[in-house]
């Protein structure tokens, strides 16, 4: 019998330590303060899982995209402008130096010849660069 009331003994402790830790539990929950519930977020008819200003904001992301695709626009015609200005500069140099390079007819080219030659190669790199669209 001896075992049993040992058992017995173990038996009530455990009870006892059960209810202890509850008992602890829900005072210490007691003490927090308690967290304001807050509502849920409403939103707006046929837009779900979208907050409300969801659709300004693709306004705004739309007409910033169109003002991007203009301005590159602008940009794409003032190159193509560059080039077509640049190319008839290009062609007027070209005909200038044929024609002074005909009327020499000496083997080493004047400075004039060797300035308009120059100016034609960087020009006609200028153009390159542009039609490359860098």
């Amino acid at each position: 019998m001896r075992c049993f009331s040992a058992n017995s003994f173990c038996l009530k402790l455990l009870a006892v330590a059960v209810f202890a830790a509850g008992f602890c539990s829900v005072g210490a929950k007691a003490q927090l303060p308690q967290q304001p519930q807050l509502p849920p977020i409403s939103r707006p008819p046929g837009s779900p899982g979208q907050s409300p200003t969801a659709g300004d904001n693709n306004d705004e992301d739309t007409m910033a995209h169109r003002a991007m695709m203009q301005q590159a626009e602008r940009r794409n015609e003032q190159r193509q402008q560059d080039i077509v200005n640049d190319t008839a500069k290009l062609l007027t140099l070209a005909q200038q130096l044929k024609t002074e390079v005909e009327k020499s007819n000496k083997d080493p080219m004047s400075a004039s010849e060797m300035k308009k030659a120059e100016e034609i190669e960087k020009l006609a790199k200028a153009v390159k660069e542009k039609m490359r669209g860098s």
